[in-house]
């Protein structure tokens, strides 16, 4: 009896590991629109591999990410994936994460030490050069090369927003859109409501635009709610947005936004899950795990319906 004891003490110390679910925490900036789709994205991958994954959501509180993530590593959790609230709080997250030994992956928003990310940890993102780049382009050959436009800026706290701003300012310095000119910029912080007063301060001060440039979808709706709402909107309206967010292209349907870039939000929560339980198994896995942006317009919108 002993014996049998024994060996079924031992079989089930064999099964223990392989049982075992990696816990991954998920610490987000906020849950906005885009940001929610890219949670719900991970949730359904984690649940799809069979681990957990804790959320935690920071508010847009830096502080309060930091505090969350050192929750996180007294945890003990198998990985940490961080939507960082402020890219260049990076490199202190880095520290804390790698010094406990435990796999990191930077979702969505990348990270200002991306050059010196040790061993362990992994980008999964899309490549911020294109968002912009396309988004403008597009406007450039809607407006005919000609023009003047607004521009509504994310946080510029994050590497996103720096990089598409720099992206609309470097295809208006082109040959071909050099006869665009940008009347004013300002930070709307991704927000919906803060595009919307903005645009609505610009129509104040009788500022003269042919289009406004938006960082995101929610800046664009914004923009546009504030043209309706001062009698300045018509059919031939241009505002761009990024993102392709279900409201952005309810809103592309009906004949308002022009531009938005689809990025796949949920793509890239399934991404870093995957990226995460790579890291977890010492399997190997890129540095920038690129998941790639796409133009939409309303002559491709309908390929694009569902998708975030």
């Amino acid at each position: 009896m002993k014996k049998m004891l024994l060996v079924a003490a031992a079989a089930a110390s064999l099964v223990s590991p392989l049982a075992h679910a990696e816990k991954v925490g998920l610490a987000m900036a906020q849950l906005d629109t885009f940001l929610t789709i890219l949670k719900n994205g991970t949730l359904e991958a984690g649940k799809k591999a069979g681990a957990t994954v804790q959320v935690e959501d920071a508010q847009n509180d830096v502080g309060k990410q930091l505090s969350q993530i050192q929750n996180l590593i007294a945890q003990k959790v198998d990985a940490i994936i961080v939507n960082p609230v402020d890219t260049d709080a990076t490199p202190k997250i880095t520290k804390m994460v790698t010094a406990a030994g435990i796999p990191l992956v930077y979702v969505n928003r990348k990270p200002v030490d991306f050059d010196k990310l040790p061993a362990g940890v992994a980008v999964v993102a899309s490549d911020e050069k294109v968002s912009g780049t396309v988004q403008t382009q597009e406007v450039c050959r809607l407006l005919k090369g000609k023009g003047s436009v607004l521009v509504l800026m994310g946080e510029l706290s994050n590497e996103a927003a720096r990089t598409r701003t720099k992206d609309i300012e470097e295809v208006v310095a082109t040959k071909e859109c050099s006869g665009i000119k940008i009347a004013d910029k300002r930070e709307g912080k991704w927000d919906r409501t803060q595009g919307q007063d903005i645009t609505t301060n610009w129509l104040s001060t009788g500022v003269k635009f042919d289009a406004i440039i938006a960082n995101n979808d929610e800046m664009a709706i914004g923009a546009i709610n504030a043209l309706k709402a001062g009698k300045k909107w018509t059919s031939s309206s241009i505002v761009a947005g990024i993102d392709a967010t279900p409201d952005a292209l309810a809103s592309m349907k009906a004949g308002d936004l022009k531009v938005t870039v689809f990025q796949n939000a949920a793509g890239q929560g399934a991404g870093a899950v995957e990226t995460a339980l790579k890291l977890i198994k010492k399997q190997p896995v890129d540095r920038f795990v690129n998941v790639p942006f796409e133009l939409v317009t309303p002559a491709n919108l309908s390929k694009y319906s569902g998708k975030n």
